[in-house]
């Protein structure tokens, strides 16, 4: 019988917890099991990891595959550091001590991590604060503006349209007759050619 470590999903829809379980390959994820190893509950801040590190020494020992997941899982948990230790010779102590100074550096890097996570959240809450006092300064600029200098605007804007206007009804109301004669376009123009004929 090939037995792997795996995890057994329970909880409620969308609230997983894990159980972490030695079950026989053939068995389906959620169904029976030989032995509860621990939990795993990865809704928490830090992930929950609970596991008896005798009986998943033991299995490991005895041929049982753990998965990619339960892999990890015992990695984080320094299991595994712990197993190679020990299959290398060395003694209990030196395995223990150099289990504090894994976990000593673990705990450093976490720490670091957390202070990196901060100061980027920092860092972005004073991006978005700069970009709304910019904003509110060029909104404050534009409120500020001159009244004489709006109007005088919107006047030179009128006068380039009047002047546009007035050089396009122009060309629309005279036209150069093949005599050389101007003549008005419209009701006129049509009088001067009824007369014309």
């Amino acid at each position: 019988m090939a037995v792997k470590l795996r995890l057994r999903r329970m909880g409620k829809k969308k609230q997983p917890i894990y159980k972490v379980v030695a079950a026989d390959v053939r068995s389906p994820r959620d169904g029976k099991f030989i032995e509860a190893l621990g939990l795993y509950n990865p809704l928490t801040d830090p992930h929950t990891i609970e596991i008896k590190e005798d009986r998943v020494l033991y299995w490991l020992d005895n041929g049982a595959q753990p998965t990619n997941t339960v892999k990890s899982l015992l990695r984080q948990q320094g299991i595994t550091l712990k197993r190679e230790l020990g299959r290398k010779g060395l003694d209990a102590e030196k395995v223990e001590a150099e289990m504090e100074n894994w976990k000593k550096l673990k705990e450093a890097s976490s720490k670091k991590k957390s202070t990196k996570k901060k100061s980027k959240k920092q860092t972005a809450e004073e991006k978005t604060v700069e970009t709304v006092v910019e904003k509110k300064a060029e909104e404050t600029a534009v409120e500020e503006k001159p009244a004489d200098t709006i109007v005088e605007e919107k006047s030179e804007e009128t006068v380039v349209e009047k002047v546009d206007s007035k050089v396009e009804s122009k060309s629309e109301e005279k036209e150069i007759t093949e005599e050389g004669t101007t003549e008005v376009k419209g009701a006129a123009s049509e009088e001067n050619e009824a007369k014309k004929e």
